[in-house]
């Protein structure tokens, strides 16, 4: 009896432990799927141009949310500490994110930063469909959809490459400036 109730215990210190991951699995398919749907629908009726521009968003909300979990994860507990004693603006918030670092990093930068890219390739297709509309040629289409996915995944790669760094160098101050951003917006409560 006791070797079950010892079981259980330790299954439950499990399950504690990876809720966060299945907690975020359950969302980023779901918002993948409803976001999916709403841009191929969107992208495919829309011309080359805008269907273009809003990829470019999408690798915008990728970066910056990429930025926000490297700088989360970056920054220093004890700055926000004694910015909150000197009364500083978004700081309590700053903090409470330094708290949940993992928390904050994974839902920014895998959930939302991943499926912007996830977008990103979608939107790529729908202008691969528009732009092979008028070609016969197979091999001209394989060009093309090489051609329009290897330019999304390379400004990926490289928008991410250049903030990295300065993500990295400037995490006290990005996460300070989300801190007041999420204090303006938002109500928060310290607890």
């Amino acid at each position: 009896m006791k070797d079950k109730n010892k079981k259980a215990k330790i299954q439950a210190i499990e399950f504690k432990r990876y809720r966060w991951a299945i907690k975020m699995f359950v969302v980023s398919v779901c918002l993948s799927s409803i976001f999916s749907i709403i841009s191929q629908s969107i992208l495919s009726t829309l011309g080359v141009i805008v269907a273009t521009m809003l990829i470019f968003l999408f690798i915008v909300i990728s970066v910056v949310f990429d930025m926000i979990g490297i700088a989360v994860t970056s920054c220093d507990e004890q700055y926000f500490l004694e910015l909150i004693e000197k009364k500083q603006s978004g700081a309590q918030v700053a903090l409470k994110l330094s708290n949940n670092s993992e928390k904050v990093c994974s839902f920014c930068a895998d959930v939302v930063g991943d499926i912007c890219g996830i977008l990103s390739g979608a939107g790529g297709a729908c202008i691969i469909m528009s732009l092979s509309k008028n070609i016969s040629s197979p091999s001209v289409i394989v060009i093309i959809s090489t051609m329009v996915s290897s330019l999304i995944a390379g400004l990926i790669v490289f928008f991410k490459a250049i903030m990295k760094g300065r993500a990295i160098k400037n995490a006290n101050h990005i996460i300070l400036r989300l801190g007041k951003i999420i204090e303006k917006f938002f109500v928060f409560k310290s607890k």
